[in-house]
């Protein structure tokens, strides 16, 4: 039977919840790019692991509080959830922007992850969306996510020219309130799940051995994302790039992983070859690391390694949620994608702190070994997955059928 196109509902769900990601996830990235460069004029900043923990530092309180937000969320409906993380988000915003020393930065940084709302929307678009189309709008999310990344990568060094690191943590705050509007004014309202919301139930979908999988996967490859972010900026600086010309080495680069991205979601969906691309995926993630420790100081090199890797960050980033939402139980999707977030966040915190430990005592060059590494273990754990049956649309009750079911 062939898959009925979107609804506008759907559509409108997709674009509108994709846009959250995007201004909450822009807040976030928008300092990667500048902050170990920047972290020396802070009192207490020119040590290495308290400038990673500064990086990884919302990535904990997210981890702590992202099953509480996805139950809460099944009980008491998505949207005013998505609401209160984002004013959370935005305090911690604040809070950094006034900061004058590293440890007044990291209790920022660790408010703005106290707003756990990943899981909460990840949640709220899959109660939108009918499953056969469910991997579209999760590479929406992931290609908004990509884009917010790219973005920040390109404007983060003028904008640090320009306003300052004060100012770049102020526009985050901006940004998470531009994000409320759109909550309030376009997310379309979710049936609720007021049988939901059990803490053993949202656990043990969120344990489920092939979920399981999933989850250590995001851990890995938000632990990967982080740490390069501790060494890659120095690393272009060493190469004979000026801070403030850094988006001329990351424009091009993210703007053709993006390229070379959509058409490997598309076979994942519409052939439900997810299985093959995410394990093909995962390898180039582990291969880039190796690439990154062998380019040195060459711009060209390192130019051809990081179109790799955004390629392969851009395709798992899509692919994961995907799959989580399509084996976890509707009545604990909530709690269950609280799980899954949770793994991930805890890979943003452990990301900086060791990339930062490891970068302190052995140079960049370390980072990429160990990254290398954890992403050979996920490679290791991946090829064990079941495959995924192909996703078919009813068009009548607007279920799909064909994939692992969970009662």
């Amino acid at each position: 039977m062939q898959t009925e196109r979107m609804t506008r509902a759907e559509l409108r769900a997709g674009a509108s919840l994709a846009g959250i990601f995007g201004l909450r996830m822009l807040g976030l990235f928008l300092i990667l790019p500048v902050f170990a460069l920047h972290a020396p004029q802070l009192a207490g900043g020119d040590d290495l692991a308290l400038v990673g923990i500064a990086l990884g530092a919302y990535g904990l309180s997210q981890a702590l509080l992202q099953i509480p937000f996805g139950m809460a969320s099944d009980r008491w409906g998505r949207k005013p959830l998505i609401v209160a993380g984002l004013l959370v988000f935005a305090a911690g915003s604040l809070l950094a922007a006034m900061a004058e020393d590293i440890w007044t930065t990291i209790a920022g940084r660790a408010l703005q992850g106290a707003g756990a709302i990943s899981s909460v929307v990840v949640a709220l678009a899959a109660d939108l969306t009918r499953e056969g189309h469910r991997t579209k709008v999760m590479a929406a999310i992931g290609a908004m996510i990509g884009l917010a990344f790219a973005l920040s990568l390109v404007a983060a060094p003028p904008l640090y020219r320009s306003v300052g690191m004060s100012g770049i943590f102020g526009l985050t705050a901006a940004l998470a309130l531009g994000a409320i509007v759109v909550v309030v004014a376009l997310v379309p309202e979710a049936p609720r799940h007021v049988h939901a919301g059990d803490l053993s139930g949202g656990l043990r979908a969120g344990l489920q051995p092939e979920l399981l999988r999933l989850n250590f996967g995001i851990f890995v490859l938000h632990l990967v994302q982080m740490a390069m972010f501790v060494v890659v900026p120095g690393t272009l600086v060493a190469a004979g790039l000026a801070l403030a010309d850094h988006w001329k080495f990351y424009l091009p680069v993210v703007l053709g992983s993006f390229l070379l991205m959509a058409p490997l979601v598309m076979v994942a969906d519409r052939r439900s070859h997810a299985r093959t691309i995410l394990i093909g995926a995962i390898a180039l993630l582990a291969a880039v690391q190796g690439l990154f420790h062998l380019a040195g100081l060459h711009l060209g090199a390192l130019g051809v390694t990081a179109l790799a890797f955004f390629t392969a960050f851009n395709v798992l980033e899509a692919l994961l949620p995907s799959l989580v939402t399509r084996l976890a139980p509707a009545a604990s999707r909530g709690a269950a994608i609280g799980v899954f977030n949770t793994t991930q966040t805890l890979g943003l915190f452990a990301g900086g702190l060791v990339g930062g430990w490891i970068a302190g005592r052995w140079g960049a060059g370390g980072v990429f070994v160990v990254c290398a590494a954890l992403a050979l273990a996920w490679l290791a754990v991946a090829t064990r997955m079941r495959p995924l049956q192909p996703v078919r649309v009813n068009a009548g009750s607007g279920l799909a059928f064909g994939e692992h079911r969970n009662s």
